[in-house]
This record gives structure tokens, sequence and C-alpha cells, in this order.
């Protein structure tokens, strides 16, 4: 993955500068994921034109705290690398809480937009009945047990978002068991409502299930709509 980049910014590099300030687009995959799973997503923002760093990170190996640092700074890095003008995110997930805890540290002046699916950006109820349950950490890592909704909750002390923020959430489950445990209409992960973050920007449900929505067409089209324009096109939504 680095070598192939390397070698594409050497490629660039012998290119005139207007020729390669493209935007860059990082993508974050979701807990126990990797940057396989974006790899749709990849492809097709590639086909529209922008540069795309998809980052892989040990989602269940850290805290939150510490996986914001590791993942956001890769992407940034591997941007600057690719000599691109402006930088957004698209993010799965934990991978959008990740963003918000980095930019509640830093300046976020440099981010163009984000597009964050399917984030639990107001924390899980699944974390708050589930993770007192021996051998639940060992399964999620420690990241997994900082997204309830509880005093706990890293999500919910994060406060406003300080960027251009569209938010796409899932409308539906194929885990009844999981679905009864929050409240409806929910992705079968995280609810409709908690997907929701004070300072966004636009906010956009389509009939999709959480662990899929980064590969679904639809989901695709939104995302890059709004990194066209900062809004979505809600012709699309239910």
């Amino acid at each position: 993955m680095l070598r192939s980049l390397f070698i594409t910014a050497l490629l660039l590099s012998l290119l005139p500068i207007e020729s390669v300030a493209k935007e860059c687009v990082v993508l974050l995959h979701g807990l126990g994921r990797s940057a396989s799973s974006m790899e749709k997503l990849e492809e097709i923002l590639t086909e529209n034109g922008y540069i795309v760093a998809n980052i892989n990170y040990p989602s269940r190996k850290m805290p939150i705290e510490s996986l914001a640092n590791v993942a956001v700074t890769e992407g940034l890095e591997q941007c600057e690398l690719l000599n691109t003008k402006q930088v957004n995110f698209v993010t799965h997930s934990l991978g959008g809480i990740l963003v918000r805890q980095y930019y509640s540290q830093h300046s976020a002046d440099s981010i163009n937009r984000v597009v964050m699916l399917g984030p639990p950006n107001q924390g899980s109820e699944l974390v708050d009945k589930l993770g007192s349950i021996p051998g639940y950490e060992l399964i999620t890592g420690e990241a997994g047990t900082q997204l309830g909704t509880d005093i706990n909750s890293v999500p919910r002390r994060l406060g406003p978002v300080n960027f251009d923020l569209g938010v796409i959430a899932g409308t539906q489950s194929i885990n009844l068991l999981m679905s009864s445990m929050l409240p409806n209409p929910d992705d079968g992960k995280v609810s409709v409502a908690a997907t929701k973050a004070e300072g966004m920007n636009d906010f956009i449900a389509l009939p999709t299930i959480h662990s899929h929505m980064m590969k679904n067409d639809a989901v695709i089209a939104e995302v890059i709509y709004f990194l066209n324009h900062g809004e979505f096109n809600h012709e699309r939504q239910e």
C-alpha cells in the first residue's frame, strides 16, 4: 500500500503542479473491519477524479483517542504526500468518531468536507446493553466499550462538529435481536436518531443495513454528491 503511494507520488511530482492539485479523500473503516471494506468506495471515488487514501488501522487494539491520532494522522500524511489541495473524509461507523475525536483537539481549517456513514454520534444503546457481558471487550477492543450512551461515552462528550459534515443513516436491519435493543428506525447497529451530530450540514436516511452501507450504490452516489455540492440529493430519501 505505502509502496504504491510512493510510486504514485513520484509520478505525480513529474507533472505540473496545477495538473495534480486534486482533492484527497481519506477513507476510514469501522470497528472490526479493514480498508478492504472501503474498496468499492475507493474505486468509484477514484473514477470521479479524487485522490484516495484508504487507511487501515487496528480498530480493536487501542482506545478511541489513540486510534484517532493513528488513523487520521496517517490519512493526512498520505494526502500531503500525494500533493493534493484539499482534504475530505468519508467514514464508516467508528471511523466518524475518530475524525470527531481528532478535530476536537486540532484545527479543522484544512478540511473541506466530511461524510459519515452510520456513525454512532450519540453513542449506541447496544453497547449499553451488551458492554457488561463477559468477553465483550475481547471482541470489540477498548474502543467498542467507549461507544455507549452513558457517562463514559466518547461520542457524547465531543460536542458540536467544527467542519462541514453530511451524515447518512441506514434504516434497514437483518438482525432483529439487535434491532430490538435500539430505537426504531435503525440499521441493526445504530439508530437513525443516534447518527446525528450537532452542527452537521445535512442528513439523509437510506434503506440500507449498517454492515454494507459503504458498498451500497445509493449511499455512494450520495457521498459523491455531498463532496461535490456540500449537501445531499434528497430525491433518494425514503
